[in-house]
Formats: structure tokens, sequence, C-alpha cells
């Protein structure tokens, strides 16, 4: 397949060549990006999600500015390092200054039990023990604070349905890491 194949196939949203060349063709090559761009472990899918939907945003505008000077990978490695590089502190930084939720505390809430304080202090062990940082920010802002995914999805520079996608992933690393903490002890 050459690369005006391949641009022609995102451009149209072809399923197969989209997925050949995101998840088999430039895999090594994003996950090098990956490496140099993070300092700290980046979900794959997550990590080639964003950057399709950059490629594709306004009509494809992106692809189409692509002139065929170099090859789509070398255009792709340039376009992917320049966009995260812009994007990481706005995207994966959770120590962003974003105002915490303010939520009405009531006489009643105040009242603490043992129960929820262990809770509490259980859940932040599991938060320490998770690798991705933005997974703990995702499941602190949607599930703790209750924050409304809209404004978390356009304060974070992402889609709803991949604000969604994300604390699916997230949810499910949590559950890996409780899980090795009840069979194993101490992660």
């Amino acid at each position: 397949m050459t690369d005006q194949e391949i641009v022609q196939g995102l451009i149209n949203r072809d399923d197969r060549i989209t997925h050949e060349f995101f998840f088999v063709r430039c895999r090594p090559l994003i996950i090098s990006i990956i490496k140099y761009v993070f300092s700290y472990p980046v979900d794959y899918d997550e990590f080639v999600n964003e950057l399709y939907i950059h490629l594709v945003a306004n009509d494809c505008k992106k692809l189409r500015e692509f002139q065929f000077r170099s090859s789509l990978f070398v255009w792709i490695k340039v376009v992917a390092i320049r966009y995260f590089i812009r994007k990481r502190d706005h995207v994966i930084d959770i120590n962003n200054g974003m105002p915490p939720y303010n939520k009405t505390i009531k006489d009643e809430d105040t009242v603490d039990t043992e129960a929820a304080s262990n809770a509490r202090m259980d859940l932040e062990r599991l938060f320490l023990s998770m690798r991705n940082e933005r997974y703990v920010f995702v499941i602190r802002k949607l599930v703790i604070e209750d924050v409304q995914p809209e404004f978390l999805a356009k304060y974070m520079g992402v889609t709803v349905a991949n604000l969604y996608n994300i604390k699916r992933r997230a949810i499910s690393a949590l559950s890996e890491v409780a899980l090795k903490e009840r069979n194993y002890g101490k992660v």
C-alpha cells in the first residue's frame, strides 16, 4: 500500500486501513514517540485515539496538508511529536491548577465514620500503586468529585467519548491493582 493510498484511506475513514496503519505498521514508531515525549507510561490505544482525532479534525485538515515530500512515517513522527509535546501539559499533567470541585457541605456530612476514613485511606493507597497518573486523575474527578464529564473533557482537551474510554481503562487498572493487593498482600 502506498502513502497516497494510506492517506486516502484515513481520510475516507476506512477501518481496515486505519487499523493496519496505526496498529501494525506504525506500532514501533508510535511506541518510540511515546517513550520520547512522555516520562511515564501512556496507554497506546489512548495515544493513537488522540493522534487520530487530531489528524481527522476539521474535515481531515492535517491529513490533507501532507504533501508527500517525505515518507508518511516521517511526517507522522513530526506531527505526533509536535502535537503531544504541546498537549502533554494540558492533557496528561494532573497538577494543573484545576479549581477543586465545590460541594456544599452539610452538618451531617461532617461526621466522619471510621469505616469511611479507612476506605479513603485504602483508596489512596491503591491510587499510589497505579502507574498511570492520568487514570487516577480521571477517577478522582469523575467518580469521587462527581465533576461533569463535559467540563472535564473540555478541560483535558479530549472528547467526552474519549473521556469515557479513559475512565473505563482507569477503572479496569484500579481493579487490577486492588485484586493484586487482595491476592498477594500489599502491592
